[in-house]
């Protein structure tokens, strides 16, 4: 049928072996094809043919977790876990790909692979058959989809193999099922036993998503792979916009999944504190918002008035601020409300006149790393990155690259105030570890996106939240905490803690 509306030969720049992408066959029957919009157009009139979709591109949405949630007990029992490795659960996990050295994948006491998984491991650069063991029982790549809209993909910059080199697949997959790691930490922060939440449950890496995102065909495709490989569980921490269901070809493959007892969990988003931000909200999967837990990372500012304020922050680096001394402090925005590029520390924004001095940032626009290292790069010696309306009073804690503390919406306004108002402004900044018991927990992220479903108003959704702030889990070897070029060494951390939606859809 294909064939038949295809253009003629001469018209044709690719052969038809060469359009068609992928067959799907097990979870959902359909293909995968480069055609032209009078193609699509006579693809359409053809008999049999329910549905032509566009490529749609998708976007990735990033130890304490167990014992929170009441599923490990003080004394060490699991009662949450013990039986899995007894039914010999196989997670698919579609994201960025996998690092398979992380002490997070290791095998130690797991049972042979049970015969009924069909999957493989793909060959590529930096990854072999080696590199699968009794916990990573597969590994696939898929990315016809994304050459075919983007260009082939440069094997010299990026993996085309199931290895992963942004970290958020590697954070996801042990955060589901990583095995037992003692001493897990980063740079000291978050000290403890890092294990996921279904630790002996089995690992299947599907990598979907590239440096230009995560195109629909090869999400597809490895969904209907991962059923056809034999997996229990699917994890999707990707999401696309809202579509009517049966516009929506993720929904469609995850209904055919449900169809075959595979169980689909989507993430929400990250498009809170918005209402109707929601993606991933088809009745039959079961889609989970973020939450905060009972463990912080809090860090102190003290004004030159004497007034105390807390944040949070995951610094670690060699240029400590003296405690003893109060540094200049400075806001290149107004007392108003409304940010300004400057006062967002955008690149390119920031004079000498920060130089030696303490720089207040708003959030927004550009990650909160990068604007550490604008304020570094002109001369700061420390940051205070203020939470505006759209981020509330919910910390994040990051691995700056300079002394710095993240605040709340609250603090950041009396911080403004005070550095406005007073042209010998003063700070100084105190980091002080790991605390736990925090109280109120859990709370709704601030980026977890909000319903109501707008497609079916009769089903709420998320289904659910659980934590998905400060998560400690593995991390790629091929970057920093920082994730900028200019960071702590890459090979210098194991895990990270990320604020994302990986640990809800475990």
């Amino acid at each position: 049928m294909i064939t038949s509306v295809a253009s003629k030969p001469e018209k044709e720049e690719h052969s038809d072996n060469e359009r068609m992408l992928y067959t799907y066959q097990t979870a959902f029957h359909g293909v995968a094809v480069q055609l032209s919009e009078e193609e699509v157009e006579m693809l359409q009139q053809q008999h049999g043919v329910v549905a032509v979709f566009p490529e749609t591109v998708y976007q990735l949405h990033t130890t304490r977790s167990p014992m929170f949630l009441g599923l490990e007990r003080e004394d060490g029992m699991r009662v949450w876990s013990d039986k899995i490795s007894d039914h010999d659960v196989i997670v698919g996990v579609l994201d960025t790909g996998i690092w398979p050295e992380s002490p997070s994948f290791n095998d130690t006491s797991m049972r042979p692979v049970p015969a009924h998984w069909k999957g493989t491991c793909d060959i590529g650069r930096g990854f072999t058959k080696h590199h699968c063991n009794r916990k990573i029982v597969g590994a696939r790549a898929f990315y016809r989809g994304y050459e075919a809209a983007s260009g082939k993909i440069n094997d010299q910059e990026e993996y085309k193999s199931p290895r992963d080199q942004d970290g958020h697949g590697t954070h996801t997959a042990a955060t589901v099922a990583g095995a037992p790691v003692q001493g897990a930490n980063l740079l000291g922060y978050a000290y403890g036993t890092a294990r996921g939440m279904a630790p002996g449950a089995r690992i299947a890496a599907y990598k979907v998503c590239w440096a230009g995102g995560c195109f629909s065909s090869d999400i597809l495709s490895a969904v209907d792979q991962a059923v056809a490989d034999g997996v229990n569980v699917l994890s999707i921490s990707l999401g696309g916009g809202v579509s009517s269901y049966h516009r929506d070809s993720l929904s469609i493959a995850a209904f055919g999944a449900m169809e075959m007892g595979v169980f689909v969990s989507c993430s929400a988003g990250n498009g809170g504190p918005d209402p109707i931000s929601l993606t991933n909200v088809s009745p039959w999967v079961t889609t989970v918002g973020a939450s905060t837990m009972d463990r912080d990372f809090p860090a102190t500012i003290k004004l030159g008035t004497g007034k105390y304020l807390t944040g949070a922050s995951l610094y670690k680096g060699q240029r400590n601020l003296s405690t003893k001394k109060q540094y200049p402090l400075i806001y290149q925005g107004s007392n108003s409300t409304i940010p300004t590029p400057s006062s967002m520390c955008l690149e390119g924004t920031l004079g000498r006149s920060v130089a030696g001095k303490i720089v207040l940032c708003d959030r927004g626009i550009s990650p909160r790393v990068q604007k550490g290292q604008v304020v570094k790069n002109a001369g700061g010696v420390g940051m205070i990155l203020s939470n505006t309306e759209a981020n509330g009073e919910e910390l994040v804690a990051d691995c700056h690259l300079l002394p710095a503390i993240a605040v709340g919406e609250t603090a950041g306004k009396i911080i403004k105030h005070y550095a406005t108002t007073n042209r010998n402004a003063t700070a100084t900044l105190s980091f002080l570890g790991t605390k736990l018991g925090i109280r109120p927990s859990p709370v709704v992220a601030a980026f977890s996106s909000r319903g109501p479903n707008l497609l079916s108003l009769e089903i709420l959704k998320p289904d659910l939240v659980a934590p998905g702030v400060n998560i400690l889990a593995a991390w790629t070897g091929d970057l920093g905490p920082s994730s900028l070029p200019t960071g702590p060494p890459k090979n210098e951390v194991q895990y990270i803690v990320w604020n994302f939606h990986v640990m809800p859809t475990c």
